[in-house]
């Protein structure tokens, strides 16, 4: 059984063009998004072990913001999350594996969380 380790960022308020509705396009909507990234373990991690061991966790953070394309409209969160999937793939070949939770918040009424989890494996 080989050994994993999985970074995380959680709860990312992040505006995006996303949405099919009429009252939805146009304008970004805010989205909660939680990323975990798997990657193979390395033997240990000792008190001096260089970050090259494992991945930033701002890498996670770039790809539910910055590395989201300006001014695309995604019809589906669906797409938002692939999207996020496919940049950390490309990012480092180490990830095995990411699995992206989207929260969509402005259509909440009483406070539910209503949304996705999409989950990829290296292909």
């Amino acid at each position: 059984m080989d050994d994993s380790l999985i970074l995380e960022v959680a709860d990312l308020e992040v505006d995006v063009l996303t949405g099919i509705y009429s009252e939805e396009t146009g304008k970004p909507q805010p989205l909660r998004i939680s990323i975990a990234a798997k990657l193979k373990a390395a033997p240990r991690y000792e008190p001096d072990t260089h970050l090259s061991a494992s991945k930033n966790y701002m890498d996670l953070k770039f790809a539910a913001g910055e590395a989201l394309p300006p001014g695309v409209h995604f019809k589906l969160i669906e797409a938002v999350a692939e999207h996020i999937c496919d940049t950390l793939f490309v990012q480092d070949d180490r990830v095995e594996a990411v699995t992206v939770k989207i929260v969509k918040l402005a259509i909440a009424e009483a406070n539910e969380k209503i949304g996705i989890t999409l989950t990829r494996h290296r292909r």
